[in-house]
């Protein structure tokens, strides 16, 4: 009989100090980016959006990673169920077969096939929903879109702030709709 897992694994507690370090990055940032008099609200914000920024690009990235590049191959044979029947009906070669990632069915893609440290992280995750051990289409597409533009966005917003564009006549016009159009991607899935 197995022996049930831990609440705190090894795993576990390196992502969780994995992202400690990138919050403890945006607020160190802050103390030497940031003008001595700039308000607690302005200061808060620069944390978050950096730290959001940094999280999209390194640990959600990493995600990304190992469904690009992290992969097991898989057998070939001929199932009951692969073929799926429901993919049969077209011709060879015009549609990827059912489940087939990167139009490579001969290969599992995601984090449950790797080894490296980010690896471990999502493999971890994916104890919750296996749906981040592989490379699932709607999570992928999901992170293509915060790595590619809620990160970038996030650390435009973060030097918007360092800039002094949360200042009247200094563009916080830009800042105030980019800000507000983050946070509401974020809302919506980011």
């Amino acid at each position: 009989m197995d022996a049930p897992p831990t609440l705190l694994s090894p795993t576990t507690l390196l992502s969780l100090l994995s992202t400690l370090l990138l919050l403890l990055t945006a607020y160190l940032a802050s103390l030497y980016l940031l003008p001595p008099f700039t308000t607690r609200k302005l200061r808060l914000l620069y944390i978050w959006h950096l730290f959001s920024g940094l999280t999209h690009l390194v640990l959600e990235a990493s995600f990304l990673y190992n469904c690009f590049f992290t992969y097991t191959p898989v057998s070939l044979a001929a199932t009951a169920d692969y073929p799926h029947p429901a993919s049969r009906s077209f011709p060879a070669g015009s549609f990827p077969a059912v489940g087939s990632f990167l139009a490579r069915p001969d290969r599992a893609y995601g984090s449950a096939h790797g080894t490296n440290p980010f690896a471990r992280l999502w493999q971890e995750y994916a104890r919750a929903d296996r749906r981040w051990g592989g490379a699932d289409l709607t999570v992928v597409s999901l992170e293509l879109l915060t790595v590619g533009g809620a990160g970038p966005l996030a650390l435009y917003v973060a030097e918007c702030i360092r800039r002094g564009a949360g200042k009247k006549g200094r563009g916080g016009a830009r800042l105030w709709f980019w800000g507000t159009v983050l946070a509401t991607g974020e809302l919506y899935g980011g």
